[in-house]
């Protein structure tokens, strides 16, 4: 044990699937570790946890804060190995999760396949109830509901998800049944007006489904990972939800869809604490990873969120971190069409065998050995501290695939993959910026992940972009953004209607009702602030977008920010009836972001050079370390700088220069 306080010791521990990585605060310092993730992934956090706390000299039981995020609800979804699970549902709508919407994932291919329900058709039980968004019409019978039970512990179901018919509006109906099984079945029930107590019945049901579908693996994980926690002295791991906030592992055994993808919304929070200082009206984030790349942005310090994600093509309706994902990552696998064009992804090596250049028997190349053959990881470069690189294996490859694609050699196609790579990631970003009326050039670039620093200028040169941030511990940055993240709570209400006829003290009454429920919730009420929403659309649109509203609760203000925020959108303001849809309010209670000190050493010269290939040639390199950067003035591109979970280039252009928390700053040159 050191001297340090123990009071500002906060660790945050994120599961990958290849890597579990830590990130420790202990008083401005930052102690970074990455192990194995675990089938167990307790095991893996409680191995990082002590490799991090052994680093830092300190007890684990010294931790003050312990936040964590996960990949077993996501796991479970695109393994399909979740619970065995059963849906009661109002009579006539047993098919609700089959038939879903009317669009179609390929709209002239007359043989696309839907996915296959997560729950079966035998395990989907109707019950003779009837409900209307003004009040019950046929209340549930008991005899019935003792039926329901009978037929569910035949079948040997492991969850349950209760979503009947406008449930939103009148849950009477759903409760009694979901309270019943409750009573009568040892396994979790998941009801729909806990979960999504918003109209669309196929998103809502979807939705319960899914909660009830992961659910039993999250109580369970969550469960070994509270009691390893304690056997270490460590405080209740705080969860991060995919809203981009924590809140207790109670709360999330109850309500466990919403982890779904907490991981990456972890390094979105992450990117977005870490770049605060940038002058932007907002940042892009970027995240590049083995198998795939993530994108989102964010706006006036606020991460965008959104209602309306997919998880393996399962419709989740709970408010989720807005990331845009692509198959490109270091591990993807590049190939050339029927048509002779060179593709990238979303095929991926993987760790075994992974790229070439791993030596490990594989021979298709990637985007890992194009970066290789180009210079732009060093051929005497270790990654993960003990696996060397095999720069003739990647060239081999790069080579075939240059044959194949009619090219002049393995260079030629390795800067043909780094070009289409990196265009593909252009498009995630023009999606979520261009596609949404917003204009990139007015934002920041933030690149983590283990190969994003690498792609990060390029792309950001393409775009106009003029400022790429690359945070310290860059690779581990969705641990870090679990210290930065803050305590959120969600809650949701359908009430629809004309705005310019809606009742605004009810309204206002009903936001007053959300708000105390979520501050009765949270951990420091008095802490805490409460901001609301709705979700407005035209007549006769069927989607809705959300804007903030205050209170009291003013319908001609809120018409006047949707129409502000539809036209930002699309373009234009429509002359038409603004209708209300759902009423929302969020619960916050900040937590700030640690601080970290410079790493910078103030040495001036680089480690070595070495040759690397730019669209304009080949340019002997400078390579740095990390650790050793200068301090002080900014080194003109092309430079290299290597660090110990990933590798940042700049290209011809450019400069980069060291910020006082360690980030890495490329901007364009002034000359």
């Amino acid at each position: 044990m050191d001297g340090r306080s123990a009071e500002s010791r906060a660790i945050g521990v994120d599961v990958g699937g290849t890597f579990t990585d830590v990130a420790l605060s202990l008083d401005g310092d930052l102690v970074t570790a990455k192990v194995p993730s675990t089938d167990d992934q307790s095991e893996g956090v409680a191995a990082g946890i002590e490799k991090a706390c052994e680093a830092a000299g300190v007890d684990p039981g010294s931790v003050r804060e312990f936040s964590h995020a996960m990949t077993v609800s996501v796991n479970a979804l695109l393994e399909g190995d979740g619970a065995r699970t059963a849906l009661v549902t109002t009579e006539g709508f047993r098919d609700v999760l089959e038939i879903g919407r009317q669009t179609r994932p390929s709209l002239y291919d007359l043989d696309a396949e839907k996915p296959t329900p997560l729950v079966p058709r035998r395990r989907r039980f109707e019950v003779a109830e009837r409900t209307s968004p003004d009040g019950v019409e046929r209340p549930v019978d008991d005899a019935e509901i003792e039926s329901l039970v009978a037929d569910l512990r035949d079948v040997g179901v492991e969850s349950v998800a209760v979503c009947l018919l406008h449930a939103y509006a009148h849950p009477e109906n759903e409760a009694r049944v979901a309270e019943a099984l409750r009573a009568a079945l040892d396994v979790p029930v998941s009801a729909s007006h806990e979960v999504l107590p918003e109209f669309r019945e196929y998103e809502r049901t979807s939705t319960t489904a899914v909660d009830a579908y992961v659910r039993p693996a999250i109580d369970g994980y969550v469960g070994r990972l509270t009691e390893r926690a304690r056997e270490m002295g460590l405080p209740q791991p705080q969860i991060m939800q995919a809203n981009g906030g924590v809140t207790d592992a109670d709360t999330v055994r109850r309500n466990a869809v919403t982890t779904v993808l907490s991981g990456p919304a972890a390094g979105v929070v992450g990117a977005s604490a870490t770049a605060a200082d940038a002058d932007r009206d907002g940042l892009i984030t970027f995240d590049m990873g083995g198998t795939s790349s993530d994108v989102s942005l964010v706006r006036d310090g606020e991460v965008e969120r959104t209602t309306e994600s997919a998880i393996a093509d399962r419709p989740i309706g709970t408010p989720m971190v807005d990331v845009e994902t692509v198959g490109a990552g270091g591990g993807s696998i590049a190939w050339v069409d029927s048509g002779g064009a060179l593709r990238i992804g979303p095929r991926s090596a993987g760790a075994e065998p992974g790229p070439a250049c791993y030596g490990k028997g594989g021979t298709e190349p990637t985007v890992t050995d194009a970066n290789l053959v180009l210079g732009y990881v060093g051929a005497d470069t270790s990654l993960g501290g003990d696996l060397s690189l095999d720069a003739a294996a990647a060239r081999d490859a790069l080579a075939d695939l240059a044959d194949e694609a009619g090219m002049e050699g393995p260079v030629a196609a390795a800067l043909g993959v780094h070009r289409v790579a990196n265009a593909d990631m252009t498009r995630a970003i023009r999606s979520v910026t261009v596609e949404r009326g917003h204009d990139p050039r007015e934002f920041g670039l933030v690149a983590f992940g283990g190969a994003g620093p690498m792609h990060a200028v390029s792309i950001a040169d393409g775009l106009d972009v003029d400022r790429v941030v690359v945070p310290h511990a860059s690779g581990v940055l969705s641990a870090y953004g679990l210290l930065a993240a803050d305590e959120t709570r969600d809650a949701v209400r359908t009430r629809q209607g004309p705005l310019a006829e809606v009742d605004a003290e009810a309204i206002d009454a009903l936001y007053g009702e959300l708000a105390d429920g979520l501050l009765g919730e949270v951990s420091d009420p008095d802490a805490a602030r409460v901001e609301c929403a709705a979700d407005l659309r035209y007549a006769g649109q069927s989607f809705e977008l959300t804007v903030d509203v205050a209170r009291p609760f003013d319908p001609d203000a809120a018409a006047e920010r949707f129409a502000a925020a539809h036209e930002s959108a699309y373009g234009y303001r429509a002359d038409e009836p603004v209708e209300l849809v759902n009423c929302r309010a969020t619960a916050t209670v900040p937590r700030s972001a640690p601080a970290i000190e410079s790493v910078g050493t103030g040495e001036a010269d680089p480690r070595t050079t070495r040759e690397a290939v730019f669209p304009d040639g080949p340019r002997e390199t400078p390579v740095y370390d990390r650790e050793r950067f200068p301090a002080d003035g900014r080194v003109e591109g092309p430079v290299v700088v290597e660090g110990a979970e990933s590798t940042a280039v700049v290209p011809p252009g450019w400069s980069v220069r060291l910020r006082g928390d360690g980030a890495l700053v490329a901007e364009v040159s002034d000359a």
